[in-house]
């Protein structure tokens, strides 16, 4: 059943600011259109009271102000967030909720389903955009989690990634949201790491992530994709993608670039976004890392003071077997459908 959170949350946020309408929902928040104290139009984002209940405040206080020290023009930034108590029947309850710039666009995923695929020079234009904004991110440790066509803006001529912070900090209890019967991430845009549980990950995700959006806006459908969320995220643990040539139109060094984004060993992809969005517009790109057997030195950290990484490592079936067990989180990120994004 829906709830209408307006009511309460404006009684909570008070003259601060003033609720309009509300623009989305997804599975883990709902999108309200709002006006500042000065009249200025914001995007007002309240996180799902039983997420909220689960994340805590001060870890989503912690996240949100690492998402707001970011400043790229590539990143839809974060303007202002809070925690409002809100009173209930038997206590209070904690509302989570975080302001952005209210853009007067589409997601690219929108746009997707109203055009279809889109030509490679665009696609090209929009993951050079996203790439150089992970880039940025990933070098002041920064690792967004849940890239997708929902979370990629479109301004006119601009290209913003939203959300960053968020991810983060759903994904480190995202055990207790599944015990609880909550969705957690993307299962079409997850990278074989992150579907299999590990803790730590580092920019490469994103990369793959990102290898995902752009593979499914030239070719029509997604690298990965199955029947079910089970079937999707097991697909990337059984062999790469099709090729998208000679199907689709794409020059053959765009097309190397997304395969080797979308290398199921993390060691095999760029080493980073920089480098990605290098090889998307043609510039030569350094060869990836030898990959390290099991057993030998452990993987080093791409860029100083990036989180640590922990490398897929091993053959085939061990791989398979830690996906299957990684599975347990099944994921369905902010997925706020296109309008919700217009922030």
């Amino acid at each position: 059943m829906k709830h209408d959170f307006a009511p309460q949350l404006q009684a909570a946020l008070g003259a601060r600011y003033t609720i309009e309408r509300e623009l989305g929902r997804g599975g883990m928040a709902t999108v309200f259109l709002a006006r500042d104290a000065g009249g200025s139009p914001v995007a007002l984002k309240l996180l799902n009271p039983e997420l909220a209940s689960t994340v805590g405040a001060e870890r989503f206080r912690r996240e949100i102000r690492v998402a707001a020290m970011l400043r790229h023009p590539n990143i839809l930034g974060v303007l202002d967030s809070g925690v409002a108590s809100v009173p209930t029947g038997g206590g209070s309850v904690d509302f989570l909720w975080f302001t952005m710039p209210f853009v007067e666009g589409r997601n690219v995923w929108e746009r997707f389903e109203s055009e279809g695929a889109l030509p490679y020079g665009e696609v090209v234009r929009i993951g050079t955009a996203v790439a150089e904004a992970l880039d940025y991110a990933h070098q002041q440790g920064v690792v967004h989690r849940d890239i997708k066509p929902d979370n990629i803006m479109l301004a006119g001529d601009q290209v913003l990634v939203a959300d960053f912070g968020v991810a983060r900090a759903v994904s480190e209890v995202a055990e207790k949201l599944t015990a609880t019967g909550m969705v957690v991430g993307t299962p079409t845009y997850m990278s074989p790491e992150q579907a299999s549980g590990d803790r730590e990950i580092d920019g490469r995700t994103d990369v793959f992530a990102l290898g995902c959006v752009l593979y499914e806006l030239l070719a029509g459908e997604a690298p990965f994709h199955g029947p079910t969320p089970q079937a999707t995220l097991m697909r990337r643990f059984t062999g790469p993608p099709r090729k998208l040539r000679p199907v689709v139109d794409v020059p053959e060094v765009v097309e190397a670039a997304l395969m080797r984004s979308l290398a199921r060993d993390p060691k095999e992809r760029f080493a980073t976004a920089g480098e990605f969005a290098a090889a998307l517009a043609g510039q030569p790109a350094r060869p990836a890392a030898p990959a390290v057997s099991p057993g030998g030195p452990a993987a080093t950290p791409v860029r100083p003071g990036a989180p640590a990484v922990t490398a897929a490592g091993g053959d085939a079936a061990t791989g398979a077997k830690k996906g299957c067990l990684g599975m347990v989180v099944l994921l369905l990120g902010f997925g706020m459908g296109a309008a919700a994004l217009t922030m």
